[in-house]
């Protein structure tokens, strides 16, 4: 059995400074200004969901997962998603409404999507996504309703958008509430068989390079299609005092999870200790398989896993030369895929001081400098999950940062050097 969570992006979000929801089914607004759907879909015991799997074809998607041509849905009647699990699991937001404010003690938000204005076309479309994942026949994108439902325009039956609270380090500095700006989570399918848009010229690249991270088989988001319209959309492009008129768009994206490092953070940091541990005990039984409910050490055995993927996800980022322009912990996934496709981009000829993201002016996110970001967040990710470990706990963690960092021994002065080294990192 596979379950899928879809997000759209869209409208003003919950400052949270975007807004999450999560859909069975999920597009990104190009740019960021529509409205981007997101989609998480996770699987249920019969396969890793942290394992990746190089057969990415539809027709070995379909083999392994019993998959066929005659089971596709035909009519998008027969889709629909449920909500339940997120909003029995955690408490809502008292709030309703799109726009900006400081929420507490919950995880989700309720958010409406805001729809695409104007005619509406279907730019782009992943059929590896469409027929392998989310089991749809290729036929139902010439639909009207195809078009409504990925653009935020029509809600799938059962969903109830959420926006996902979450805070983060940027630029290595503790930004305070964040949130999906552009993005709604929508619901959750399950297999049994700013101003809240983005524009055409970002939503094209995200669209291109999560598909293509996949087939270099790199943990990533994946994007099922691209959908464009004639309303416009005021942007900087180069954030220099220029700004021109663009056309919005919508990309509907799925990943296993979209709880990333600042999911943890906003709660240790707001003090909200009781749901930081039932949000770290959701993520564990949901997507770490491996690691029992039971066991005392869980976080522990969760925060080495997260460390050892996290490095490897990197390492094969820069086998490829890919930087990712904004490394900021409320953009690293505790699943460990690549998610938050922004100011990216490829290095062509080898330069570690390589930055693609335009505002980066020291190069902190430099693709030489990945690895010790990735080590600067992972100490952030070990901050967060202080508050729910016991001493002893407390210091088989800091065992564990020692190794990555290579110190063997108990020395007196390593606390030191680890938070000099960090610091260093920043």
């Amino acid at each position: 059995m596979l379950e899928y969570m879809l997000a759209h992006s869209a409208g003003t979000s919950v400052e949270m400074s975007s807004v999450h929801t999560v859909l069975v089914f999920a597009l990104v607004a190009a740019a960021s200004v529509t409205p981007v759907y997101a989609l998480e879909f996770c699987q249920s015991t019969d396969r890793d969901c942290h394992g990746h799997d190089k057969k990415t074809s539809p027709d070995a998607i379909r083999s392994r997962w019993n998959v066929n041509a005659s089971n596709l849905m035909q009519d998008l009647d027969q889709f629909s998603v449920s909500c339940t699990k997120l909003i029995d699991a955690f408490p809502l937001d008292k709030v309703d409404g799109n726009f900006v404010r400081t929420v507490k003690n919950c995880i989700f938000s309720k958010s409406i999507p805001t729809p695409l204005k104007g005619p509406l076309r279907l730019a782009a479309v992943s059929k590896d996504v469409l027929e392998g994942i989310l089991n749809l026949d290729m036929a139902v994108t010439q639909s009207e309703e195809f078009l409504h439902y990925a653009s935020g325009g029509k809600l799938l039956p059962g969903s109830v958008p959420l926006a996902h609270r979450y805070g983060g380090h940027q630029f290595g500095y503790w930004a305070g509430q964040l949130g999906d700006g552009r993005a709604h989570s929508l619901g959750r399918y399950t297999d049994r068989s700013g101003d809240g848009r983005a524009v055409i010229r970002s939503s094209v690249r995200e669209f291109l390079c999560s598909e293509a991270m996949h087939f270099l088989h790199i943990p990533t988001s994946r994007a099922a299609s691209l959908i464009v319209s004639d309303e416009p959309v005021m942007r900087d492009q180069f954030y220099n005092g220029n700004v021109n008129t663009e056309r919005g768009a919508v990309v509907l994206r799925l990943a296993k999870s979209w709880f990333r490092i600042g999911s943890l953070e906003i709660l240790s940091q707001s003090g909200e200790i009781d749901l930081l541990r039932k949000l770290l005990n959701f993520v564990i039984d949901e997507h770490f398989s491996s690691i029992s409910s039971d066991d005392p050490d869980k976080y522990l055995v969760f925060y080495s896993t997260v460390v050892n993927e996290t490095a490897h996800l990197i390492a094969q980022w820069m086998s490829v030369g890919f930087a990712h322009g904004v490394c900021n912990t409320d953009n690293f996934s505790l699943l460990s895929i690549t998610i938050d496709y922004g100011p990216f981009g490829f290095m062509e000829s080898y330069d570690p001081d390589f930055v693609p993201n335009t505002s980066d002016d020291e190069g902190r996110y430099s693709i030489g400098a990945q690895a010790d970001v990735g080590l600067f967040n992972l100490e952030k990710l070990l901050t967060a999950l202080s508050p729910v470990l016991t001493k002893k706990q407390q210091k088989e963690f800091h065992q564990l940062f020692k190794a990555k960092l290579g110190l063997l021994g108990d020395e007196e002065g390593d606390s030191y050097l680890i938070a000099f080294l960090l610091k260093a990192s920043q």
